[in-house]
């Protein structure tokens, strides 16, 4: 049975909590940050108590204790992947988005199949394995439809050396029969963000089309999880309300879900305001969230919550996306196009379909160097979600600390297909020293059996994985 949403979100117990809450001293910012080095994660109490913290030193402390956890439960590996937008076209009236119903500015487009899968060999000519398929709240007459029929194409494409292995789907939330049918699709995680949890000024934010209904939305992932699909996203829009507020609630969310079905979020997406075409309220966002704040967020939620992941998205320049890295962030889109038919498009202005700025416009294989500059492994394994390690059995591994033992392995074997097909000249150099650097630091069994699948990789097989 679909709970209900006030059963979900407490904003008296979170306005409670606020209310009462005080600057905190280091003793007791220490102590809060020995039970996050436990790996338990942190409660409601803790984490209104560590957003207080402004000292620059005890700042440091905490991006030190979420990088180490981090490092302890995914070690160095980075997940990459991009979003494919297959439509702008929506029934919604969201007052920070470009894909509003009402924006006469937007250009509106809806990739056919063929178009879609134009699109998808342009990503595997890329070197992604893994996308996120997004698509405006409105869909053609075709309907939902549509959707599954786009899932089905991006499947169905081959070039050369590769293929998607893995979407991901964010679409609008479905009734429970439709949910059911969206598991049949072999999707890898559901996806869907509440923007804020907070409920009037969703009100605001929101005010026509089926988005409005808060209760729907909130439920979704409820209805999601009732018919199966075990590995789900959720997020915050960050910049529309109370950040602390929202964190609060994001972390209500997740421990109904952790009540209800055992298991919580397989990701959670921190995505901040950006400006979007004919929205005023995009380019002045109500709550702005600076970077030394946003910082201490994306920590404190590591810290918060150790085993699930943290998704980091090219709203956020280049320079801001090296400065996370060592926060807690475990995936980052990289190369992104928010238009529909802007991977083929690369070289035109599509700020005019698109949903929102991007403040990282590198492409992929430029990224992915600067995760290896700045010591992290970059990852295109998408093994756990076709070998069934989903849901329970993914956090059993997490909670355990042996899904290092497969996520380490396979970011490097998944790693070396990239470089060995799709690398620059400057990016091959750097990824094959990162490679030989992991191998040296591996216990001698893991060693020998990575060398041996690196060996099947360099010979030319493919999708190679633990």
């Amino acid at each position: 049975m679909v709970s209900n949403s006030s059963f979900i979100i407490n904003e008296a117990q979170i306005q409670g909590i606020l209310s009462k809450q005080r600057p905190i001293s280091a003793l007791e910012t220490r102590d809060i940050l020995a039970k996050a080095l436990g790996f338990k994660g942190l409660d409601l109490f803790d984490v209104a108590a560590l957003m207080t913290v402004t000292d620059k030193e005890l700042l440091e402390e905490i991006f030190h204790a979420a990088a180490e956890v981090k490092k302890e439960i995914y070690g160095k590996r980075l997940v990459i992947f991009a979003p494919l937008y297959i439509s702008n076209f929506c029934n919604n009236e969201c007052l920070y988005c470009a894909f509003r119903a009402k924006n006469k500015e937007l250009q509106r487009r809806a990739l056919t199949q063929p178009e879609i899968a134009a699109e998808v060999k342009c990503l595997i000519e890329q070197g992604q394995k893994r996308i996120l398929l997004v698509a405006g709240e409105s869909y053609t007459g075709e309907g939902l439809q549509y959707v599954f029929d786009a899932i089905d194409t991006v499947y169905s494409v081959k070039s050369e050396h590769g293929e998607i292995r893995r979407v991901n789907v964010n679409v609008a939330p479905l009734t429970l029969e439709e949910f059911k049918k969206l598991k049949d699709a072999a999707i890898g995680t559901y996806q869907l963000f509440q923007e804020t949890y907070h409920r009037d000024t969703y009100k605001e934010m929101h005010v026509a089309g089926k988005k409005a209904d808060y209760d729907w939305r909130l439920t979704a992932i409820d209805r999601a999880m009732e018919a199966g699909i075990d590995d789900i996203g959720i997020g915050i829009l960050f910049g529309l309300a109370d950040p602390r507020f929202d964190v609060l609630a994001l972390l209500q969310h997740i421990a109904h879900l952790n009540d209800k079905f055992g298991i919580g979020p397989h990701t959670i997406s921190i995505p901040r305001l950006e400006p979007a075409l004919g929205s005023s309220l995009a380019s002045a966002p109500p709550y702005l969230v600076s970077d030394d704040e946003f910082c201490k967020i994306i920590a404190i939620l590591r810290l918060a919550i150790p085993y699930t992941g943290i998704i980091l998205s090219t709203r956020e320049t280049s320079d801001f996306r090296r400065r996370a890295f060592s926060l807690g962030i475990s995936q980052i889109s990289a190369g992104s196009r928010t238009n529909p038919g802007g991977y083929g498009d690369v070289e035109k202005n599509s700020s005019v379909a698109s949903q929102f700025s991007l403040g990282d416009h590198r492409l992929l294989d430029e990224v992915v160097r600067d995760v290896v500059e700045f010591g992290f492994m970059p990852s295109f394994c998408t093994a756990c979600y076709r070998s069934g390690r989903t849901g329970e059995e993914f956090m059993a591994l997490a909670k355990s600390g042996k899904i290092k033992n497969v996520c380490t392995p396979n970011a490097l074997v998944s790693f070396q297909e990239y470089l060995q097909y799709y690398a620059s000249p400057k990016t091959l150099e750097a990824g094959e020293k990162l490679i030989a650097r992991e191998l040296s630091s591996l216990p001698e069994n893991q060693k020998q059996l990575v060398e041996k699948l690196l060996a099947k990789v360099r010979g030319g097989e493919g999708d190679v994985c633990v």
